[in-house]
């Protein structure tokens, strides 16, 4: 990763769906899992899901389950998932994008509760470990998105607090979890959720995907925030 040189500000960026493209490998997986189990959902629900913590997925699709069988829904998923590795690949101008932000100053973190095996296959994939100050994982944070655990765990790591500081996901579950942490979000239409809903919850601003982002940086909430250092 690259050198910490004391940066001021810091961008945090999910990784799933927002600058590696996964969000539908994901909800295939977990429909794969859930009718193995005899579950009837839709993909649909499932998709719109994504981003969440896999208790909070559970809960949300499958209240009245037997919770006695979560362990298996969640290993068949990672079974599945895993069965779609060798197609990850990073979304349009996702490593330009982590590499001008480093070159400019910021402190590059990616926040993500992804568990290691998962984390592995997405930073190869992304190859931009240069641009990389810090990583979280799944063992940072107790709770998922939409809750705020990983993004303090983030801002802890870049040793940065919230108002100098960014988000940058593709899901509403990024932009609640952003908003609890105090942080600005800014949303990308990657993952496959509307503008509209991205809007509702609360995002600054939204840009098709990290190329147009980056295409259009200096007058985003992340050029503004490039522009106070030093």
């Amino acid at each position: 990763m690259g050198d910490d040189v004391g940066d001021s500000v810091a961008v945090l960026l999910d990784i799933d769906g927002t600058l590696v493209d996964t969000n539908y490998f994901h909800a295939l997986a977990w429909y794969r899992a859930f009718r193995q189990e005899g579950h009837p959902v839709t993909v649909t629900d499932l998709h719109r899901r994504i981003g969440m913590g896999s208790d909070q997925m559970l809960d949300a699709v499958l209240p009245d389950r037997d919770r006695g069988r979560d362990d298996v829904l969640q290993a068949a998923h990672t079974e599945h998932y895993a069965a779609f590795f060798g197609l990850i690949r990073p979304l349009p101008g996702a490593r330009d994008l982590l590499r001008h932000l480093r070159r400019s100053g910021a402190q590059v973190v990616l926040a993500t509760s992804a568990p290691p095996e998962e984390l592995r296959v997405l930073r190869r994939s992304l190859a931009a470990e240069d641009a990389l100050t810090a990583v979280t994982s799944s063992a940072d944070a107790e709770n998922a998105k939409p809750e705020p655990d990983i993004l303090a765990a983030a801002l802890d790591a870049a040793g940065v607090g919230a108002e100098e500081a960014v988000m940058v996901g593709d899901s509403r579950w990024d932009v609640l979890a952003a908003s609890k942490a105090g942080l600005a979000c800014v949303g990308v239409l990657t993952g496959g959720i509307s503008r509209a809903e991205l809007d509702d919850a609360g995002a600054v601003a939204v840009y098709r995907d990290p190329a147009d982002l980056l295409d259009h940086l200096d007058d985003s909430p992340v050029g503004r925030l490039l522009r106070r250092i030093p």
